[in-house]
């Protein structure tokens, strides 16, 4: 019994040293000059949809609950938001190559359709995040209209994905 009352006294000072190694916050008040609106238009009901499925991991600026001040609860949430960003980030998005905005949007298209947007594992917590099917059926025609707004002003040879280099 003394091994085990060790061994829980020990994992309690790790949680608390860990209390003290922080992740940066995805925070910005900032202008955003390379903002998907800047290019394309996004209307109140789509920027509503965003606001409350999305932005949380594809922007600047998340919004943080209580709990991401717990390690390493805080460590994980920071690395989906990284990987997210990395993936799509509608606040760089006017940043992207033509090709990449192009295939960003398909991504949408499909991630919503199929269910894979927003992570199950996000609207767990933030319930208000399920979209409805309305909601999904708004965002892929949003989606779809810059494809094809994209798709009318590049030519064919400017969508397709540069090659990786090996």
């Amino acid at each position: 019994m003394a091994i085990v009352k060790k061994m829980i006294l020990g994992l309690l000072v790790v949680l608390i040293i860990m209390q003290f190694f922080r992740s940066p916050k995805n925070r910005s008040i900032a202008n955003y000059p390379n903002d998907i609106s800047v290019l394309y238009p996004v209307p109140s009901n789509v920027a509503s949809i965003l606001d409350k499925a999305c932005n949380d991991c594809h922007s600047n600026n998340t919004r943080y609950r209580w709990y991401n001040n717990i390690q390493p609860v805080a460590w994980w949430l920071n690395g989906h938001v990284e990987e997210g960003k990395r993936g799509l980030n509608f606040n760089e998005f006017a940043s992207y190559r033509i090709s990449k905005q192009y295939h960003r949007m398909q991504d949408i298209i499909d991630e919503v359709k199929e269910g894979e947007m927003p992570l199950s594992s996000y609207t767990i917590i933030h319930t208000n995040a399920k979209l409805t099917d309305e909601e999904k059926s708004t965002l892929i025609n949003w989606a779809r209209s810059i494809r094809d707004s994209i798709k009318a002003t590049y030519p064919a040879d400017s969508l397709v994905r540069p090659k990786r280099q090996r």
